[in-house]
């Protein structure tokens, strides 16, 4: 019995998180400055009705910058 509660709970755990990833949306976006890129994705965000968060940024010759957009 306690077999299959732990296994009912970890099931709906695993649902919740797949569920919350699904309405995630990456993008990607190249900019010359930190600010413009951010500028640009934040623009995606506000258009769709979305907020945003950074997960990845480099600087080489240009900004290459990656975020997850979310409700």
């Amino acid at each position: 019995m306690k077999t299959i509660k732990a296994m009912s709970i970890a099931a709906v755990a695993a649902l919740s998180l797949m569920s919350a990833a699904t309405f995630a949306q990456s993008v990607s976006v190249t900019s010359s400055t930190l600010d413009g890129a951010e500028a640009k994705i934040a623009a995606q965000a506000k258009q769709n009705g979305e907020h945003y968060k950074i997960t990845e940024a480099s600087n080489n010759n240009f900004v290459h910058m990656t975020a997850e957009l979310y409700k």
